[in-house]
């Protein structure tokens, strides 16, 4: 069994592996900010409904360029991003993303479809996977399955060749691939295993390699729109607390247009997908003092993320108030509603069996329901009509030996009516059925966040993400949050979060503090204390007795650390030339725990300490005596950035050592 020595408590055990003894002290350090080492930051916004791309050169900061718009997409619907949507052929290789992966897979034979492999809002699997690893795998709409990590490194190697063309367009040197940092957006609300997955699926997409992991951030999305936010100048957003609704729909039309010609525009008229952002601090922030909050709420596609921040004066820096949260609140929830009506109306049998036997006339469906859902809005006069395909209406009526008309009738569905010319008409009521149920959670979860003691008094609600275009939850969220604070909506809201991103690659210290979503430690062994620890928790070794199972806390959840803050362990072999040190990770919800054991604590991850071959002592013959004093190695864990980092040396030699974490493996 291996010893643990504490610096001012008795003696203790390390409960896990019995592989090191451990030498325990916490340091904390700031590390010196340092200028971005890159030529060019290239951000990859990647929703669960759309995604995009925009980069900035570091020698011009202030310019951010967007992707190309893209080829096809839906009348009335603006392309700045590209629909998540990917496609494979029969044999798994690479076909197209986006719209050409859609139009394509639209215009095959349904018979020839079968075989094609279509994945569309996959993101949402990663969030929604609770034991996820390298071998989860993504079911494709024809039913067949395909590793996860695969589906997603296809889809950024897309983006990479794309941005990559793009940058050295634009770019008067010739660029190296280590002279670009590229930055992934992921939701605030994911785990460690979330992001490193999305980490490993950039390394298998050539982004960048895992021997220059530095080269690669992971931005949270609430966290980078936030980013943006404090740039904003007063002509840049709408304000909904002085945006009156008439006939049910904003003035103002959000998102759908560049409705104002701005200074980036009139300086860079030539570059129509280049936007400047202000160099300080926007207008909007003059007007907060030391001590504000605001919150971010992004909403997305699939998930809704709250962040609340308050702006350190005069440096403008941005520090966590409160751990990020939310769920799974996205507009696809209204996507998932249109589906249960369909099977309310015509049979769940039937639906599931028109998907996997006419799968490509179902992502016409959904594309259909997709386009008009955007202009839903509240109070709206006119039915919206959502065609249905002939492929359906003929399916229907030779596997059920009814028309769709009669199915309608039959389902006693009053407010979705039939037209003559193919198309369902879904009156206010029956939109409103399918809005409310997502935009009660989102309204109930920033009200529950307003209402924390860290929170209160916000000043400002920025709603950002591409379903803060919807006028249905804009006039929602404003009947219930309009008088509590300003609810500002930037202008191209679904651009918001990957301008940020790019802004977060070019300064990665801009947040300066964070709040720890869990609870993180170790499992250890202390002298067992009568009274204090319970009798099956005993443990007696070489005659004396221990307590086992103890959490040696990391940090806490909702614990405040400052960016380049570390936790310092340090660890010595258990063996004489012993080249491997592995230590498992628990984590909790709760900072109300004493033993790894307790519910709600789980294993985690692992940290994995590569040992290089101990140099021989000075003076020693031919190696001789090399090992023979104690070896320590000190591990410096960092907890402040997106993603939790780990680096180790050997004391004795000054040699770095290959340290890891990994939360896929377990």
């Amino acid at each position: 069994m291996a010893i643990l020595y504490h610096s001012s408590s008795p003696t203790l055990l390390l409960t896990d592996l019995c592989l090191s003894v451990l030498f325990y002290s916490q340091r904390v350090e700031v590390r010196p900010r340092m200028a971005c080492p890159f030529s060019v930051v290239v951000a990859i916004d990647f929703g669960t409904t759309s995604s995009g791309y925009a980069f900035s050169f570091t020698q011009d900061s202030e310019a951010i360029h967007m992707m190309k718009r893209w080829e096809g997409g839906d009348p009335g619907v603006a392309n700045q991003k590209s629909p998540t949507c990917l496609l494979l052929t029969p044999d798994l290789r690479f076909h197209s993303f986006g719209f050409a992966a859609r139009d394509f897979y639209h215009d095959l034979d349904p018979e020839e479809a079968r075989h094609w492999l279509y994945f569309d809002k996959f993101k949402m699997k990663i969030h929604s996977t609770s034991d996820l690893t390298m071998e989860t795998e993504l079911e494709a709409v024809n039913g067949r399955r395909v590793r996860a990590i695969e589906v997603f490194a296809h889809a950024l190697r897309f983006f990479r060749e794309h941005a990559l063309k793009e940058v050295k367009d634009q770019s008067s040197s010739v660029l190296e691939g280590e002279e670009i940092r590229w930055v992934i957006t992921v939701p605030a609300v994911w785990r460690q295993p979330a992001k490193q997955f999305m980490r490993e699926a950039a390394y298998l997409a050539g982004l960048v390699s895992p021997d220059c992991p530095e080269q690669l951030l992971i931005a949270l999305e609430p966290e980078a729109a936030s980013i943006y936010c404090r740039k904003l100048r007063l002509h840049q957003v709408i304000d909904l607390s002085l945006q009156p609704f008439t006939n049910g729909r904003e003035d103002v039309s959000i998102g759908q247009t560049q409705r104002y010609r701005s200074r980036e525009q009139l300086r860079r008229s030539r570059h129509s997908r280049t936007f400047l952002v202000e160099s300080g601090t926007g207008e909007l922030w003059s007007e907060l003092q030391t001590g504000d909050r605001y919150i971010v709420a992004d909403c997305g596609g699939g998930t809704v993320d709250l962040t609340v921040h308050q702006i350190e004066q005069p440096q403008g820096t941005l520090k966590e108030l409160y751990k990020a949260s939310g769920g799974p609140y996205g507009a696809v929830g209204v996507d998932l509603a249109f589906e249960a009506m369909l099977c309310q109306i015509f049979g769940e049998d039937f639906i599931q069996t028109f998907k996997a036997k006419r799968p490509a006339a179902w992502v016409d469906l959904t594309i259909a329901f997709e386009a008009r859902k955007r202009t839903a809005a509240p109070g709206r006069a006119n039915a919206l009509n959502i065609s249905l395909p002939f492929s359906f209406i003929d399916f229907y009526k030779r596997h059920k030996g009814q028309s769709v008309e009669a199915a309608l009738r039959r389902s006693n569905m009053n407010i979705v009516k039939w037209s003559s010319q193919g198309m369902l008409r879904l009156t206010q009521e029956a939109m409103n059925e399918l809005f409310q149920p997502t935009i009660t959670n989102i309204v109930k979860h920033i009200e529950e966040l307003m209402a924390k003691p860290e929170v209160r008094g916000v000043r400002f609600l920025f709603l950002v993400g591409g379903f803060a275009e919807s006028p249905m939850l804009q006039k929602a969220v404003q009947k219930a949050l309009g008088r509590t604070c300003r609810i500002i909506i930037p202008h191209d809201v679904g651009l918001t979060i990957l301008k940020g991103a790019v802004l977060f690659g070019l300064d990665p210290t801009v947040v300066r503090v964070r709040r720890c979503p869990l609870t993180y430690g170790v499992g250890v062994l202390n002298r067992f204390i009568d009274g204090r620890h319970p009798r099956d928790k005993l443990l007696i070794k070489d005659g004396r007795e221990w307590c086992t199972d103890i959490l040696d806390r990391f940090v806490c959840v909702d614990q405040s650390v400052a960016l380049g803050e570390v936790v310092r362990r340090s660890y010595t072999p258990a063996r004489m030339g012993q080249r491997k040190i592995i230590i498992n990770i628990y984590c909790s919800t709760t900072d109300d725990i004493t033993y790894i054991s307790d519910p709600g604590v789980r294993k985690c991850g692992t940290i994995t300490l590569d040992l290089p071959e101990p140099l021989p002592p000075p003076g020693a013959v031919g190696g001789a005596g090399a090992g023979a004093e104690r070896r320590e190695i000190r591990a410096t864990m960092q907890f402040g950035d997106t993603e939790i980092k780990v680096t180790a040396v050997d004391v004795m030699s000054n040699r770095s050592v290959r340290a890891s974490i990994d939360f896929l493996s377990n």
